[in-house]
């Protein structure tokens, strides 16, 4: 029998490379990755299904599964995660100093159910105390007019949440001062060009990230990989093929990035942070499986349960292929 075709759309990763340049190929299926930003892929995913496996929004997938609808089944593998404290930017000119003073300002957002926004309106308000219905609220296009949320939703109770005008992007009326705050994975253009009025929250993010990290253990998920629900019906043995493969391109990435021979990556200092990260957060601080990783998803539930982006409790397993839940010992 020949392998089954299955395309993957997934960012170019240093923890996916070997499935993409081929160098791991998971049993049985002849995979076409397809490399695109993260953005294309989940609007293309949630709102027209196109590609047979992708990664994906962790807060898209978990709002659109408390509506009801859930094209798609995960794996326990989640290619991008990533503290959050560095994509909060502010204008000088606001008064903005520290987090709580965000309370009553203008804080633009691309999209409200990001789960990026999600982590960060969690960490607001557990951190610092500053809750979601406290802020103004303003969603729209980072550096394109027009964007659109990529999941449909009711905006909560009690929170202000206003769509800026259509002519209007979240980076121009940032540096103009027209908000007070940006938050977004993507560093925006006036920062990057060096804009005299626009600076990080918090201009020492490293250290408040390991900090955060220290107290609560938490390595945030921002996405997950899931399979069109109709082809894991199919062939349901193409999870755990999946799974594997994506285990086996991870460990040889970490691999690699622990070697001193040659330096893979054009940074000096690669292999001092690797152990350095290491020695924070434990020799396995990238895990799939859904084990290691319930409590960081519950964490993400809670805030999406408790900002009414979701209006009831999610069993989390049921959510993920059976049988990538748990694996065979010899």
């Amino acid at each position: 029998m020949s392998d089954i075709q299955l395309t993957l759309a997934c960012e170019d990763y240093d923890r996916t490379r070997a499935l993409r340049d081929g160098s791991v190929k998971p049993e049985g299926i002849d995979l076409n990755y397809v490399a695109l930003p993260v953005e294309e892929i989940f609007w293309r995913m949630c709102r027209y299904e196109e590609f047979d496996v992708a990664e994906l929004s962790m807060g898209a997938f978990l709002v659109a599964a408390a509506q009801g609808r859930r094209p798609f089944v995960a794996i326990p593998v989640f290619p991008s995660r990533t503290f959050r404290h560095r994509c909060i930017f502010i204008n000088t000119a606001s008064g903005i100093e520290k987090p709580e003073d965000l309370r009553g300002k203008r804080v633009g957002v691309p999209e409200y159910t990001m789960t990026a926004a999600v982590w960060l309106r969690g960490l607001l308000q557990h951190e610092y105390g500053v809750k979601p219905e406290e802020v103004h609220w303003l969603q729209g296009g980072e550096e394109q007019p027009g964007r659109k949320d990529r999941v449909d939703f009711d905006a909560p109770a009690g929170v202000r949440l206003e769509v800026i005008p259509q002519d209007r992007t979240l980076n121009d009326m940032l540096e103009s001062g027209v908000i007070d705050a940006l938050m977004s994975p993507r560093m925006p253009s006036c920062f990057l060009k060096g804009a005299s009025n626009v600076r990080r929250l918090f201009p020492d993010y490293k250290r408040v990230e390991m900090d955060y990290f220290r107290r609560t253990g938490i390595f945030p998920i921002m996405h997950v990989v899931v399979i069109r629900t109709k082809i894991y019906e199919e062939h349901p043995w193409v999870a755990q093929s999946l799974y594997k493969a994506f285990c086996a391109a991870k460990d040889l990435c970490f691999s690699r990035l622990y070697d001193s021979n040659v330096l893979r990556i054009s940074l000096p200092w690669t292999v001092a942070e690797y152990e350095e990260t290491r020695q924070l957060m434990g020799e396995e601080y990238w895990p799939y499986g859904l084990a290691p990783n319930m409590r960081v998803l519950e964490t993400l539930h809670g805030y999406l349960l408790e900002h009414g982006l979701i209006k009831q409790k999610l069993d989390l397993a049921t959510l993920f292929a059976p049988n990538t839940r748990e694996a065979f010992k010899i």
